[in-house]
């Protein structure tokens, strides 16, 4: 993906990541309202694409979501367990606390919260997301050109969070699970006088546990809290804050590698991990936000948001680099750093949003404007003792003598960045059965500072389009075609070292949405290109200068997606869908191959009639084969990893004791299958075999 940020600095510069692997720093901007309240697994309303408040029939794009009942029903704690569940997006987790996402063969770079964001730091998020905070997480797949304007025709992820709610409510859960996992989640929500117009949520969750992984284990803590006002009878202010704290220890940076010397693919016991018994990646994400709805009496509206962020990172790693011997395991080095990093970002956003009367009928109209600015300062510290000897991996206890991590050659970046956009977008009612949706976005985007030796100065701007059509044929089944931009800014040196010029992407797609019920079940097929010009990628590392050096590549996928949501009786839910891709550069041949070109994601549930309070359901992640052409033996050879079509199996039920006390069971990986997750980068690890967890919860 592109990027408003430097090139990968040195933190991984060894690992020398493809593809989209620098795009750009997580904030919060783009503001968006959600209206719908839906239970279950259906969609809701959403206005994730433009600002609109839309169905998912009527919005012109494919959309996904995943809500807080499904999260519940297969414990997903964690933003990777949601998008793992999630229709054509794929985890690329390549190491165990940073990770990227691809969706339509680009890579996932703008997550939102409640509609706000840029792009995230170098394109993979640091650290691990919890769930606690969000109701919902909304997937929708294309060029969100007009309400994220910078970023990749891949997909946008908006995470919506929890809002107090009138009347009192509360709840708490303890699980406990494998390799001594423990996790206790608390959430009251209660209004705060008497007729409910001042109302506030609470939310707390604390996580401790191992892990299958050798030496690792993680200790989370998650707070929240929002309080909502009635201002008189139009208008609504609402303000919370977050903060969240991972300290993960003998985290792995980079991971293993994954051939030998002779072009052979290694194969390693599941557990097997490169971290040192001393590492550790503390991260502190803080995140406040004030927001405000005015209705007025002719039926428009103004919504206006504040957001601020802070992210804080100190970390002590080491990467692992080299190819072993397949007879002596002999051949990996060590590359020790120390890192911090201060992330800090404000932005406003304002929008109005109403009907116009034109031609005898009503049309939506929305015009805003946004404007955010962040700063980011980081410190690379580099070990002593670069290069020298590791262990046989397989044998290895982490057992590695704590290097000094002098200032001495030392890096880093300080720089700031502002976005600023105008945007409007109108829905034409042309036909009771027939919406046309037009808008633009106009962005400029500047920064400067430095970044690892290298300057980091430039000021880009562009106009996005986005048109859309829905055409209603009959009261179930309506088609649809949409077309939307992006652009992004790169700070990637080229191979001659200079920067590379700004990304562009663009989405088309056509399909049908078919809404059953009441909108309580929604299925949809689309048919979708999705292309990028300009493509950062890893030409290579240059260890002169200590950076990764990048080519611009041109891409184009096209392929088809399946996508279903909702209950289809009183007692069964389903969630889940299908995609198919093809993935070329411009002269037709296979690019990206290690993303997969065929992805299955489905969850359902069933509710027992001769069992009251049972509940039993399954899910299945299953993926085709994947593949990277790594480089070449001594004698020439082209080495290739390849890693075989694979199915993760999960299994759940619940039993619910009358109206408080409920005890769900979850096991995941059934068959046990040993895996690579990712092939994103030259080096990979296993995921987690077989796995139980337990869970109480009890509602007062």
């Amino acid at each position: 993906a592109a990027s408003w940020l430097p090139a990968l600095p040195p933190l991984c510069a060894p690992v020398e990541a493809s593809g989209d692997a620098a795009a750009s720093s997580a904030t919060d901007l783009d503001a968006v309202v959600v209206k719908g309240v839906s239970t279950g697994y259906e969609s809701g309303e959403t206005a994730g694409s433009t600002r609109l408040e839309l169905t998912a029939r009527e919005t012109p794009q494919s959309i996904s979501v995943v809500n807080r009942e499904q999260m519940d029903d297969f414990a997903l704690t964690s933003v990777n367990d949601v998008l793992n569940a999630t229709t054509g997006v794929n985890v690329e987790q390549v190491e165990t606390d940073r990770t990227y996402y691809t969706a339509r063969g680009f890579d996932i770079v703008n997550f939102q919260r409640d509609g706000l964001g840029l792009p995230f730091p170098y394109g993979i998020q640091d650290g691990d997301l919890d769930t606690a905070f969000y109701e919902r997480v909304e997937v929708l797949r294309g060029a969100n050109g007009l309400m994220s304007a910078t970023g990749n025709p891949s997909a946008t992820v908006n995470f919506v969070r929890k809002r107090p709610t009138r009347d009192f409510d509360g709840s708490a859960r303890v699980s406990v699970g494998s390799w001594d996992f423990y996790r206790l989640d608390v959430d009251v929500s209660s209004p705060l006088n008497s007729d409910g117009s001042v109302r506030g949520r609470a939310v707390a969750a604390y996580q401790n546990n191992e892990s299958y992984l050798d030496r690792y284990e993680r200790e989370k803590q998650v707070y929240y809290g929002v309080v909502e006002a009635d201002v008189g009878d139009s208008t609504t202010l609402g303000a919370g804050a977050s903060l969240q704290k991972n300290r993960p220890n003998s985290p792995m940076w980079g991971a293993l590698p994954l051939y030998y010397t002779d072009g052979t693919p290694t194969d390693y016991d599941v557990s097997t991990s490169t971290a040192a018994d001393w590492s550790y990646w503390d991260t502190d994400e803080t995140r406040a936000f004030v927001d405000l709805t005015h209705t007025f009496g002719n039926g428009w509206k103004f919504v206006a948001a504040y957001n601020y962020e802070k992210i804080k990172g100190d970390s002590e790693l080491f990467y692992v680099f080299g190819t072993p011997d397949r007879t002596t395991g002999i051949g990996s080095m060590a590359y020790p750093s120390a890192y911090s990093n201060d992330f800090e970002a404000n932005f406003v956003d304002a929008y109005f949003t109403g009907t116009m009367n034109l031609g005898g009928r009503a049309h939506d109209v929305v015009v805003g404007a946004n404007s955010g600015k962040a700063d980011n300062h980081e410190l690379s510290l580099y070990g002593e003792g670069i290069g020298n000897p590791v262990p046989d991996l397989s044998t290895w206890n982490g057992h590695y003598p704590k290097p000094a991590f002098p200032t001495a050659g030392s890096q880093g970046a300080d720089f700031d960045y502002e976005r600023k956009s105008l945007y409007a977008t109108v829905r034409w009612n042309l036909a009771d059965n027939f919406k046309l949706i037009t808008g633009a976005s106009h962005t400029q985007v500047e920064t400067s500072g430095e970044s690892y030796g290298s300057t980091t100065v430039y000021d880009e701007s562009k106009t996005t389009p986005f048109a859309g059509a829905v055409w209603d044929l009959s009261d179930t089944y309506s088609v649809y075609g949409s077309y939307g931009e992006i652009f992004n800014p790169q700070t990637e040196l080229g191979e001659d070292k200079r920067l590379l010029g700004p990304v562009t992407g663009s989405n088309a797609e056509l399909g049908v949405k078919g809404e059953w019920f009441s909108g309580a079940l929604n299925a949809s097929f689309a048919l979708f290109q999705a292309k990028q010009e300009n493509l950062a990628e890893s030409a290579g590392f240059d260890a002169e200068t200590g950076q990764t050096l990048y080519r611009g590549i041109d891409a184009e996928s096209t392929g088809y997606e399946f996508d279903i949501a909702g209950r289809i009786t009183d007692i069964w839910q389903v969630a889940g869908g299908f995609t198919q891709l093809r993935l070329e550069d411009p002269d037709g041949h296979n690019t990206r191959t290690y993303v997969p070109r065929k992805l299955l994601r489905l969850s359902t549930t069933v509710d027992i009639p001769a069992v009251p309070g049972l509940k039993v359901g399954a899910s299945l992640r299953w993926q085709s084969d994947i593949r990277r052409d790594q480089s070449v033996t001594a004698d020439g050879t082209p080495i290739v990893t390849r890693q075989d079509a694979y199915a993760l199996l999960g299994l759940m039920a619940r039993y619910s004791f009358g109206d408080a006390w409920d005890a769900t069971l979850n096991i995941d990986n059934v068959t046990d299958e040993k895996y690579i997750p990712s092939l994103y980068w030259e080096q990979g690890f296993y995921g987690a075999p077989r796995n139980v967890m337990l869970s109480v919860g009890y509602r007062f």
